[in-house]
């Protein structure tokens, strides 16, 4: 046991003996996961586009302008000052501004002097857009008041006012009738969704966590091959076997060290999405620690593998690199397998990224437990055996 743990100890000092080691192992894996789960939208926010509303009227008008504005499904209103609008659309943090000047109030709009000011960054699809919402939302405070002032005249006709009071009371009354009957007008079009389920099972944080974690361990892992290049063609693999450590010892201690690392930053991993992405990789511990083994073996067969083939570290190095990236790909780690064409789901079966990914997700995203994980754990285990057996056999120290 102590030749094991020396020969551990021995790797982990090789390993992280420059700060290169500790980038790949932790800092990267962190802000691709990061930046790959904010990229896309998980559905929980305000999707809608930012616009900058900048109204100097504070009129009734212009609240129920604003209001109309919120209750759009493509623009999220957000009231600012003229100076701080300015600044941002200077600074192009903001596509659109939209401007409510002064004095704008339902006499105006009666009088037809009533007017607005819609700024938008050139070339933006956001802005275009943004203005068409825009001109719904006045297109349903200005038909308001055009029903008011229909409402005005065919009293007018009628039943003469006794007084400008009388007028204008009438004409508010209209005005807050005609926007009650608009706010209950029924629904012109109904939308009726399909019952079959959407077969894409997607959530950015969950993908990104699950797939950057293989992906960062897979990788290191294949790298076991250039730890076995290096070791044969410094001689100090010979050497070692000289000594009395058997050839079992040697492969054992190797592989576990590197098992146990692959652990150890899958588990810093784990505890990144868990505390600071929110996702429940810890809803059954045992189910994850079950994947988190099996794929670590299956990776670390594959090194000891492709160890066996290679001449020289350099030669390691590239497969390793181009064999992760790879599998990653088409594993489902980068995008959800069900984008890929039905031929090329049954294909990358072949592959431990695909069902290391299927087994991760069903942790994080689908909430299944020990049982579920079973079946993919099983092949990665199968995987595992397999190109062990393979690396042992074509195992030789020159």
């Amino acid at each position: 046991m102590k030749k094991i743990f020396a020969i551990l100890w021995k790797d982990a000092i090789v390993r992280f003996s420059g700060f290169s080691e500790l980038l790949f192992f932790i800092i990267l894996p962190i802000i691709f996961t990061f930046l790959l789960a904010g990229g896309t939208p998980d559905g929980e926010g305000d999707s809608r586009i930012r616009l900058l509303v900048v109204d100097e009227a504070r009129t009734a008008l212009s609240a129920q302008l604003v209001s109309e504005l919120e209750n759009s499904t493509a623009v999220r209103p957000e009231v600012v000052s003229r100076e701080e609008a300015d600044e941002q659309f200077d600074q192009r943090r903001a596509s659109t501004v939209f401007s409510i000047p002064a004095g704008l109030d339902v006499e105006a709009l009666q009088s037809g002097s009533a007017s607005v000011d819609l700024r938008k960054q050139p070339n933006n699809i956001n802005a275009t857009v943004v203005e068409r919402a825009v001109q719904t939302a006045l297109r349903k405070v200005s038909s308001a008041v055009s029903a008011a002032n229909t409402a005005l005249e065919q009293r007018e006709k009628n039943t003469p006012f006794a007084s400008d009071a009388e007028r204008i009371a009438y004409f508010e009354q209209a005005l807050e009738n005609a926007r009650t009957l608009q706010a209950d007008s029924p629904q012109r079009v109904t939308v009726v969704e399909a019952a079959i389920p959407d077969q894409v099972e997607y959530d950015p944080r969950a993908n990104s966590s699950a797939g950057q974690l293989i992906t960062w361990v897979f990788i290191p892992l294949f790298g076991i091959s250039e730890l076995f290049a290096y070791e044969r063609a410094t001689g100090t693999l010979r050497r070692l076997l000289t000594t009395p450590t058997r050839k079992a010892t040697y492969l054992f201690g190797t592989i576990f060290g590197q098992v146990v690392m692959a652990i150890a930053q899958m588990l810093l991993l784990v505890g990144f999405g868990t505390l600071v992405m929110g996702l429940n990789w810890g809803r059954d511990p045992l189910a994850l620690g079950v994947m988190l083994v099996a794929s670590a073996l299956a990776a670390a067969a594959i090194g000891t593998a492709m160890g066996t083939f290679v001449k020289t570290g350099g030669q390691a190095n590239g497969l390793s690199i181009m064999a992760g990236m790879v599998m990653a790909l088409m594993g489902g780690c980068w995008y959800p397998l069900e984008l890929f064409p039905p031929s090329v789901q049954t294909i990358v079966k072949v592959l431990p990224t695909t069902w290391a990914m299927e087994g991760m997700l069903d942790l994080v995203l689908r909430g299944r437990g020990v049982i579920d994980i079973l079946p993919e754990a099983g092949v990665l285990l199968g995987f595992a055996a397999l190109f062990f057996m393979i690396g042992i056999w074509r195992f030789k120290y020159e």
